[in-house]
């Protein structure tokens, strides 16, 4: 009996991680991710995974097996469910955040926590989650017990000998299974051409308690809201200094009450307080633990930046303390927020300055570590642009892995007796657009057609036609929209264009006129301003 594996998304990208076991046409899924747009996806909101193949056939998708709470791997949940409404597994608190999201989009879901270490059977299926060390508490790896073997997933992690809440990656379970023999081994390689190891979190300690003592003024941190540790390393050194803690954003303050409610985070109920209160209490006695940690636009960091917040006016005594680096795609948002902030006259202290941040995603000597503790037969590099995943097959060779396959999103492994065979381009893995309430409804020319606007401009050419269609009855009207500053004599000569074509050869012009119209505004913009408006033709008919 063959087993497939399918990957839908976080090969070749950072983001949208989602991969597919089948068992005997069963299907279970490892994570349901989304990734955030790039600078040239406008208007777009999200990018989920494309699950066509899955929704044709549902009834052969028997469940949902999360690694950890980030949106990365868990935030296209609401919207799969929507279509597949199947068990969700996961750790207590990986569903907790991943609930937030989910009953936020009022879709029903059935969750079911999953401690670690033990067998879980669902269909066909035999899993367990075995502990890692990230920087999103509860984060797991997960074994499957299948017919040709373990097929092992290391979710995101790193080996941290000393994390925040002592939950080690759980080195001897993965030797366990190693001895046994994994068949398959699928790892995180965001940090694959990282040399050494990721330092540990306790690094930072030191680091943000010292600016924290040291700032005159109020504290304004920022970290992923979903980062409990680095949340509680923030709010240890504000209390420490004598602060109070007032947390604010939507998904902070959501994620910082499941937090407290689960026992992951532990701050004092009486030394949190609102937002309201924090402005009538001394600067220095204030700690304001914020979102914005990516620069988007919306969010309260940013807010503050442009002097937008509702109750937050940066000044030159704040320090700004920014405990995350930028998610590729998103370093010149987040470079713009630093600049702004400086520009209103706050210290700000980030990556690029200062011991703030560790990453949570192990570098090559630890990934190297686990290899050779795990010892698979065959290996798959996953979570990561295709740059890390070839740096992580490298390793894996350096290794001595007997099987290493570099894949695509849309490819398929298939373990097959002793065969292990890969299918290219086994099923559509292309961007799903969330646009707004849209799912689904943008098409890659439509963000081309954005992309002209954005940079180009509109062209508008109003023409009235007699009520045959077969003779312009006035002189046609142009307007432009963000073409140029003084559009004026372009215009006039994109109507004079258009009028010209229509007397020249009128029965070629009135046999197709939106083709005719465009034909002729877009020679005369070619040829006066080398630009390339979108050419809207608006034909009226009189009566």
């Amino acid at each position: 009996m063959s087993v497939r594996v399918t990957f839908l998304g976080g090969l070749g990208e950072i983001g949208r991680n989602c991969a597919a076991v089948e068992i005997d046409g069963q299907i279970a899924l490892v994570d349901c991710g989304l990734m955030f747009p790039e600078e040239h996806m406008r208007g777009v909101d999200l990018v989920l995974p494309d699950w066509r193949w899955l929704v044709e056939r549902q009834e052969d998708v028997r469940c949902v097996v999360l690694t950890h709470g980030h949106e990365d791997h868990m935030g296209g949940l609401g919207y799969f469910l929507a279509e597949l409404p199947v068990p969700v597994f996961g750790t207590e608190l990986s569903l907790a955040i991943a609930a937030g999201r989910v009953d936020e989009m009022r879709i029903g879901r059935d969750f079911r926590p999953t401690p670690d270490g033990r067998w879980v059977r669902e269909g066909p299926f035999r899993f367990q989650l075995i502990p890692v060390s990230h920087s999103v508490p509860q984060g797991s790896g997960v074994v499957f017990d299948t017919p040709e073997g373990l097929i092992l997933h290391t979710g995101d992690f790193k080996l941290d000998p000393t994390p925040i809440d002592g939950r080690r990656a759980d080195l001897p379970a993965f030797g366990r299974f190693g001895n046994r023999g994994v068949r398959l081994l699928l790892s995180d390689s965001t940090n694959a051409e990282r040399a050494g190891f990721v330092p540990s979190e306790k690094s930072l300690e030191a680091p943000i308690l010292s600016i924290v003592q040291q700032a005159p003024g109020r504290i304004i941190s920022t970290c992923f809201s979903s980062h409990l540790h680095r949340v509680q390393q923030l709010s240890d050194a504000g209390l420490a200094a004598g602060r109070y803690l007032s947390f604010i954003g939507r998904s902070m303050e959501r994620n910082v009450a499941i937090g407290m409610d689960l026992g992951v985070l532990h701050i004092p109920e009486d030394r949190v307080i609102s937002i309201t209160d924090a402005m009538d209490l001394p600067a220095e006695e204030v700690m304001i633990i914020t979102t914005g940690s990516q620069g988007e636009p919306f969010a309260a960091l940013s807010l503050m930046a442009v002097g937008r917040h509702r109750f937050v006016t940066l000044n030159e005594t704040d320090t700004v303390l920014i405990s995350a680096t930028p998610v590729p795609g998103n370093e010149t948002a987040v470079s713009r927020v630093i600049s702004d902030m400086i520009r209103r006259g706050a210290e700000v202290f980030h990556g690029g300055n200062a011991n703030v941040h560790v990453s949570g995603h192990a570098s090559s000597e630890e990934l190297k570590t686990f290899i050779n503790l795990v010892r698979p037969d065959a290996f798959v590099p996953v979570h990561g642009e295709y740059r890390h995943l070839r740096a992580h097959a490298d390793l894996a060779i350096d290794m001595g892995v007997p099987d290493v396959l570099v894949l695509e999103d849309g490819d398929a492994v298939v373990l097959d007796g002793e065969t292990t065979r890969v299918e290219r381009d086994a099923v559509e893995a292309g961007y799903v657009y969330v646009d707004g309430s849209g799912v689904g409804d943008i098409r890659p020319g439509l963000l081309r057609e954005r992309a002209r606007l954005s940079d180009d401009g509109v062209l508008v050419v109003a023409l009235l036609l007699d009520g045959e269609g077969e003779e312009l009855m006035r002189f046609p009207q142009v307007m432009s929209y963000g073409l140029m500053a003084e559009p004026t004599r372009v215009m006039d000569d994109v109507a004079e264009a258009v009028m010209d074509a229509a007397e020249r050869d009128p029965a070629r012009f009135f046999r197709d006129v939106d083709t005719a119209v465009r034909h002729a505004a877009r020679r005369v913009i070619r040829n006066e301003i080398r630009r390339k408006p979108v050419v809207m033709p608006v034909i009226s008919y009189l009566d």
